[in-house]
This record gives C-alpha cells, structure tokens and sequence, in this order.
C-alpha cells in the first residue's frame, strides 16, 4: 500500500512554487523597503506558550492544537499561529527591553479544522510585527504596507479594509459585561456556538455567522460606547492617516479578532472572491502580550496573511505575470561529441547573465529528440551547439516564441548579443 499525506497537510508541487516564490520575493521586497527584517523560530513550542497567549478557552487551545508529551514528559505543540513564538524568541533573546522592531516571518502553522478551500491543517502564513512603539503611526504603517502589496499583486480592486478599536482592557472588561447581560435574556436563542462562547469569550458572538443571532445583536449594547477619549483619539489618529493616504476602509463595529491578546487597533483585509473563506490578511494590537509571556511591558501591534487564500485570489483573478510561469529563458542544446564544451558555455552564459535561467540538455540525443525538449521547456531561446559550430566558435541562437530567423553569432559576443535581443 502506498504512503498518502497527512489530510489537510498538501504538497507544493513544482508548477505550483514559481507563484509563491512570487508572492513571498515580492513580500519579503517590500517590507525590507519599510525598514523590517526578518526573524526565524522553531516550528515546535510549549504547549503553555499557546495557552497563555491565545487563551486556554479559545477553539484553537481547546479543540484544534496538534499537542502531544515528548520523551521527558514536556507537553508540546506544533505552532497554530506566529505572533505568540515571534514575542517568545524576542523576550528570550533580549529584543524588546528599551529597544523597537520591526520583524516578519514566514512559515507553515498548525490546526486541525475540517480542511476545505483556503483553510488546510498544515497551511502557510506571512507575520509582519513591531514592538517598542505605542502610537497611531504604526498601526497606519501596516496598513499602508498592506495597501502597497496588493497594488504591486494588482489584487487591490478586490481588496476592502475593515478596522475597529477594541479600546484598552479596562474597557473592554465594562463592555463584555453589558454584552453578556444584554444576551444572557436571549440565551435560549441564541446558536449552539454562541451560547458557549457567552461565557468564554462573548465578543467573538459579535461576528457571529448565524442571521438570528446577528439579529439579536441590533439592540445590543455597541463597543463604541464604552471607549474612553484615549481609546477614541488613537483610532480616529489611525484613520486621519489612512484618510491622508487616499487608503479607503470601512469602520466595522462588529469586528473582533478570534485570539484573546488583541486589543486597541484590529483589522481585517477581506474579499468576496473566495468564498466564505473571504479573510486574506487580519491583525491588530496587542498590547499586553509581552509582560503576559514573562517579559517587560511593551507595546505591540502585527499581522498575518494566509499564503494559501493570497495565491488563490491572485489565480482566480488571473494576474500572475506570465513571467512567474516561465520557469526557463535558454535551453542549450548540445549535438554530437560537444557535451563538455556545451557545460562550459552555460557556465560563461551563466556568469555573464546571472538573472536568466538557463537549462542545459543533458542525456544524449538526437537534434530532432533535443529540440522538441527544448520547444517543451517553455524556453524562449534555443542555444545550438554542434562540432561545426565548435570548430567556428560560434553557436546558432533560435527564438522559439517569435516569427524571426534564426541567427548565427561568435560565441565571444553571445552574451553581448543576448543583453540586446532578450528581455528579462
């Protein structure tokens, strides 16, 4: 019998990782461009350091954690998100103490959910984090960044802004206790889900799915009320800056972030492109979340988008550039006794021209037999190297995807003669 994968953990075949290497070069691009760096931890945490963050009563601790006890009887857990290990291997490390960051990471993460279109158990995020800095300004940054990245992935037309303010802790004590008191006389109405969540976590009832609980909350008490002039001036900072920007969004009162830490500032970039799975990128403030895993109090606030949905909006709305899919500009093809030759003209076409990718035939073969490879490599230059063209020292270039002759150039010029004649 053969070995299958894991359900809901899929392969990334080869046709399918020229687009993320589009998407994650494009990312990893831009935000060195704004001045972050990239950070890199393990996979494998306590499985404390999850319960702590995200909250010991959430789905995600509860229900969908891959944990298990190792040889010494450690509980661990493979990562169900990247903020919590991003803030543990700065505190560890003495990254935060009277210092900011700004970091980002890449890397697979970890739930055992029902696997559909765009939600997998083993499924890709990018986080972008910055530590040290309390006001309105970075909140904006991140948003401006977000904006830029889906102009420059030409997705942003599907692409709208939602953003809330949760207030500060204190408040957001005040407010669930009014929500809770106001939906506690509709308890018997309420779905299966959100009768749970009133005594866990009664805010994620907010962005319940269910019409007649969304219908129960249009007399129930609004966030809005509850903040404070500090809460109310940083958010309205935020969205003067998006206003400067020309950044459009829309203020979503009803929005709350499914972790526990968030607070101050959420977000999210949504679609309807995709489905009920319409959640491309989302993130907020996280104030608290540094001294509540054993650090010095510092003010954060991050990000994370799900490469799986990115890359499936980009396919859906055909915008990959052709040149994501060509996976090879030269094929050189080597007739006769010319093999090694052949190797040492890829070398010097190598050095001369770093940023094509070149494919050397290997394996022998006739002309006919080494052409029909090179015609089915997608290359768009065929290099032709026989002993009559050994003995001449020159090599035929052929254009496989334009109407236009095939040329002979001296090999001493080749590299010359391609920087003119082949864009890339």
């Amino acid at each position: 019998m053969k070995i299958q994968s894991i359900r809901g953990m899929n392969d990334l075949l080869p046709e399918q990782s020229a687009i993320w290497q589009y998407v994650e070069g494009t990312l990893a691009r831009l935000v060195a461009s704004y001045g972050y760096r990239e950070i890199r931890f393990p996979i494998l945490e306590k499985t404390d350091l999850f319960k702590r963050a995200v909250g010991e009563v959430t789905d995600i601790v509860e229900k969908e954690m891959y944990s298990f006890d190792d040889r010494n009887g450690d509980s661990l857990s493979l990562r169900p998100e990247g903020t919590a290990g991003c803030v543990r291997a700065c505190t560890q490390n003495g990254l935060l103490h009277n210092q900011t960051q700004r970091l980002w990471y890449t890397g697979p993460m970890f739930r055992h959910e029902r696997p559909q279109k765009g939600r997998l158990r083993q499924f890709h995020q990018i986080g972008i984090e910055a530590f040290g800095l309390a006001g309105p300004d970075i909140d904006a940054e991140l948003l401006l960044l977000t904006a830029r990245l889906w102009r420059e992935l030409k997705i942003d037309s599907a692409l709208e802004l939602q953003i809330n303010s949760l207030g500060s802790a204190e408040e957001r004590v005040a407010y669930r206790e009014a929500l809770v008191a106001y939906l506690s006389n509709f308890h018997d109405q309420l779905d299966e889900d959100s009768q749970r969540r009133l005594t866990t976590n009664p805010l994620r009832i907010l962005d319940s799915k269910n019409p007649e609980t969304q219908s129960l909350l249009k007399d129930a008490p609004v966030l809005n009320d509850f903040l404070g002039a500090e809460s109310k001036q940083h958010f309205a900072q935020i969205c003067a800056m998006l206003d400067a920007s020309e950044v459009s969004y829309v203020i979503n009162p009803k929005l709350v972030r499914g972790l526990d830490y968030y607070s101050q500032t959420v977000f999210e970039w949504v679609t309807t492109e995709l489905g009920a799975q319409g959640t491309v990128c989302a993130g907020g403030r996280y104030d608290s979340l540094v001294e509540l895993l054993g650090g010095k109090p510092c003010p954060a606030v991050g990000l994370a988008m799900g490469l799986e949905r990115l890359i499936m909006l980009l396919d859906g709305m055909g915008v990959v550039p052709d040149s994501v899919a060509q996976q090879i500009d030269l094929y050189l093809v080597a007739v006769g006794d010319v093999a090694g030759h052949g190797m040492r003209l890829a070398e010097e076409l190598r050095s001369g021209l770093p940023n094509i990718r070149i494919e050397t035939h290997c394996g022998g073969g006739s002309f006919k037999s080494q052409m029909k490879k090179a015609d089915k490599s997608g290359a768009a230059i065929a290099i032709i190297l026989g002993e009559d063209e050994l003995a001449s020292e020159t090599v035929q270039v052929k254009f496989l995807r334009q109407e236009r002759d095939q040329e002979t150039v001296d090999q001493a010029n080749i590299v010359e003669f391609l920087n003119v004649n082949f864009e890339y």
